[in-house]
C-alpha cells in the first residue's frame, strides 16, 4: 500500500504542479483530489505497519515521534522556501516542480523498502505484545466488520478530542502565512518564516515525547496538556493583536500543536482491544479530521471574505475549537481517576508489563460480554454520526464549488 500510495500521490503532484502551470483552478482541485488519496493510503498503511512491529509502551510512540519530527523538519524546509522559490523564479508552479523531484526519490524509497520487508517476512518471525502476549499483524486474513463496530468508548473519547485539536491545527496552519502577514505587517517570505516556525520549531519535542510516553504513559495528561495550549495560543490570537502578543501565541502554539499527534495515535492504539483493527480505527481517525477540516475552512473563507479579508472572524473559529479541545482532554484526564476504562491511558510501561494484561481482560470481557449491548450500541451511534459528518462535508464542498462560494 506505501509503494501504490507514493505512485498515487506522485501522479496527483504531476497533475497538481501542471494544473499550476497552466493557471487552472479546476485542473489543480482534480491533482488534489488524486494526490489526497495516494497520501491518505501511505499514511495508514505506515501507521499500521508500526502498530504490528512495537506496542503500546514498548517503541509505538517513540517510533511514532521519530517519524514526525522527521516529517515536521522537513515542513519547515518545505513552508519556509516555497515563497522564496516563488519570488525567485519568478513563477510559483516551480515550487509544485520542486514536490514533484522530491516525489519521485520518494517512490525509490519505498520500493527498496518494499524489497526489504519481503526479505525480513521470509526469515523472521511477527511479535507479541509481551504484555497481553497478542500476535501482532501487518495484515489480516479477512475484514472483520463486527470488530469495527465493537470498538471502545474510549477510543471514540480520543476521537472526540482529536476532531477539535487536528481540525484547528489543520485549519491555523493553512492560514498562518497570511496570518503573519498581516498581524507582523511583513512580506509572504518573512510570514512563512513565522508561520513555518509556529508549525515546525517544537520538532525536537516529538521524539522525546515519544520516548517519555513509551516509558512514563501519561498519555491523557499530555492530551490535557495540549488542549489547554492550543486553547491558551488562540485566547491571544484573538485578544492579543499586538506584534508581541502574535509571537507569543506562534510560540505557544509551536509547543502545543507538537503534544497533539504522537499522544492522539498513541492513545488510539492503547484503547483498542484488538491490534488487528489498527488500520481501520485509525483511518476513522483520517476520515473524521478531514471531514471536519472540509467543513472549518469552509466557514472560515466564508467569514473571512465576508469580513475584507480580515481574520478577525476567523481567529473566532479558532478559539471555539481550542476550547473544545481543552474541555475533552479535561474530562480524559479526570476520568483516568475514576475507570480503569480511561486509567490504561495513564500507565507506564512498568504497570503494563506487570500487571496490564489481567487489567485489560478485565475491561474487554466486561465490554464484549457483559455489557456487549452498550459497547454495540456507543460504537455504532458514534460510526453513525462520523458518517453524517462525512456525508456533510461532502454536501458542503460540492455546494461550495457547485456555487462559487
Amino acid at each position: 500500500m506505501i509503494v501504490y500510495g507514493n505512485v498515487v500521490y506522485t501522479i496527483g503532484s504531476i497533475l497538481v504542479a501542471a494544473a499550476t502551470t497552466v493557471r487552472s483552478f479546476k485542473f489543480m482541485i482534480g491533482g488534489r483530489i488524486i494526490l489526497a488519496l495516494g497520501d491518505i493510503a501511505t499514511q495508514i498503511a505506515q501507521y499500521k505497519m508500526f502498530s504490528s512491529w512495537f506496542p503500546p509502551s514498548n517503541g509505538f510512540a517513540s517510533t511514532l515521534g521519530f517519524e514526525l519530527a522527521i516529517g515536521k523538519i522537513g515542513g519547515f524546509v518545505g513552508k519556509s522556501t516555497a515563497n522564496i522559490i516563488a519570488k525567485k523564479t519568478g513563477n510559483f508552479s516551480w515550487v509544485f516542480w520542486t514536490s514533484v523531484f522530491m516525489n519521485l526519490f520518494t517512490n525509490f524509497a519505498s520500493a527498496a523498502f518494499w524489497f526489504f520487508n519481503k526479505y525480513c517476512n521470509r526469515h523472521y518471525k511477527g511479535r507479541r505484545d509481551a504484555a497481553t502476549k497478542e500476535q501482532l499483524t501487518e495484515k489480516n486474513k479477512k475484514f472483520e466488520l463486527k470488530k469495527m463496530l465493537e470498538l471502545p468508548w474510549m477510543f471514540w473519547a480520543v476521537m472526540a478530542f482529536s476532531i477539535f485539536q487536528t481540525s484547528a491545527a489543520s485549519v491555523f496552519a493553512q492560514n498562518a502565512t497570511e496570518l503573519a502577514e498581516q498581524r507582523f505587517n511583513v512580506d509572504s517570505i518573512k510570514a512563512g518564516w513565522y508561520s513555518s516556525l509556529s508549525q515546525y520549531a517544537g520538532f525536537f519535542l516529538v521524539p522525546c515525547l515519544g520516548v517519555f510516553i513509551d516509558v512514563f504513559g501519561n498519555r491523557a495528561s499530555v492530551l490535557c496538556a495540549c488542549g489547554l495550549g492550543m486553547m491558551l495560543s488562540m485566547v491571544l490570537i484573538n485578544f492579543a493583536t499586538s506584534k508581541a502578543g502574535t509571537g507569543a501565541a506562534f510560540g505557544i502554539y509551536a509547543i502545543a500543536v507538537s503534544l497533539g499527534p504522537t499522544s492522539v495515535i498513541d492513545s488510539i492504539r492503547t484503547t483498542l482491544w484488538h491490534q488487528s483493527v489498527f488500520g481501520s480505527a485509525y483511518a476513522l481517525k483520517v476520515t473524521m479530521n478531514n471531514a471536519m477540516s472540509i467543513i472549518i475552512r469552509i466557514i472560515t473563507g466564508a467569514l473571512q471574505d465576508a469580513d475584507d479579508n480580515s481574520y478577525r472572524r476567523v481567529v473566532q473559529v479558532y478559539l471555539v475549537l481550542g476550547a473544545g479541545a481543552t474541555i475533552v482532554g479535561m474530562a480524559l484526564l479526570v476520568g483516568t481517576f475514576f475507570t480503569d476504562n480511561l486509567a490504561l491511558l495513564q500507565w507506564t510501561r512498568k504497570k503494563r508489563l506487570s500487571s496490564g494484561a489481567e487489567i485489560i481482560e478485565r475491561i474487554r470481557e466486561r465490554s464484549l460480554v457483559t455489557d456487549w449491548r452498550r459497547t454495540r450500541a456507543t460504537s455504532t451511534v458514534a460510526f453513525g454520526a462520523l458518517i453524517l459528518l462525512v456525508l456533510g462535508s461532502w454536501v458542503a464542498y460540492i455546494w461550495g464549488a457547485v456555487t462559487g462560494n
